[in-house]
């Protein structure tokens, strides 16, 4: 593909098995911090940015899920890893989904939170793209004063999510939403993963319902289910001790136990 990638900024802690962190919309590296600290003594643990939000550079062109995709593998590229294990949260569960499509052979396991296969149906789409339009018009406010208690229950998070969307790009905003508005379905070419792949999800979660977890963990030929009932959309901040246990079990899997 003709696709110019960025160089993502990022920051790493510990040593191991190579485990990239990607944090979902409308967010930065930060949301990881809690669980990268619980994984550093088996891993080296690398939470990048997204392009356009965070400390990464910015383009100004629609942010598809295959152009994200090809920002990861230029900085899997950059620190020289064959392999990772790469975990996506929300949004970038569907980057995640278009990496392992589009580069099987650079992974050795995927973990999939608080997100799914599944397209945006037209509706959704549709509003997917007025919320667009909207934060055009309106900035960066628009999306943080109303996303925040549709992703937690916890006040505390929520604040804390607020201060971290206000530091968004408008542009960013604008076009990751196009970019996942006119994501494909990714149910296709699911049975062809065959890495061992970890989906976390939420039973409160408000975004991605509990039932599109199950199917996918059930589509995917070495994929399992870890189901939490205290998260939300967040669970790497509502409850990171079940993430982090959950990704050890991945990383078990992937490196061998003991």
């Amino acid at each position: 593909m003709n696709i110019k990638s960025v160089e993502l900024a990022y920051e790493e802690i510990g040593q191991g098995t190579p485990v990239l962190l990607v944090h979902g919309f409308p967010l930065d590296r930060t949301i990881w911090r809690q669980v990268a600290e619980g994984l550093k003594d088996e891993a080296r643990v690398i939470m990048p940015d997204l392009r356009g939000f965070g400390d990464s550079p910015d383009s100004n062109e629609v942010f598809s899920m295959r152009l994200l995709a090809e920002d990861l593998l230029a900085l899997i590229d950059r620190l020289k890893l064959e392999k990772v294990v790469l975990v996506g949260h929300s949004m970038a569960g569907y980057v995640a989904l278009a990496f392992a499509h589009a580069y099987p052979n650079r992974l050795s396991g995927l973990g999939l939170v608080a997100t799914q296969a599944d397209a945006d149906t037209p509706e959704r789409r549709q509003a997917r793209l007025v919320t667009a339009r909207e934060t055009k018009r309106r900035g960066v406010r628009y999306i943080a004063d109303g996303m925040p208690a549709k992703l937690t229950q916890n006040v505390d998070i929520q604040q804390q999510l607020h201060e971290s969307i206000m530091k968004c790009r408008t542009t960013s905003l604008v076009n990751a939403l196009k970019g996942m508005a006119d994501r494909s379905d990714a149910n296709p070419w699911l049975a062809m993963i065959s890495i061992p792949t970890v989906v976390i999800a939420g039973r409160n979660d408000q975004t991605i319902p509990l039932q599109r977890s199950v199917t996918l963990a059930q589509m995917l030929s070495k994929g399992w289910l870890v189901e939490i009932p205290e998260a939300g959309h967040m669970p790497m901040l509502e409850t990171p001790r079940e993430v982090i246990g959950a990704l050890r079990q991945l990383i078990c899997h992937v490196a061998g136990c003991g």
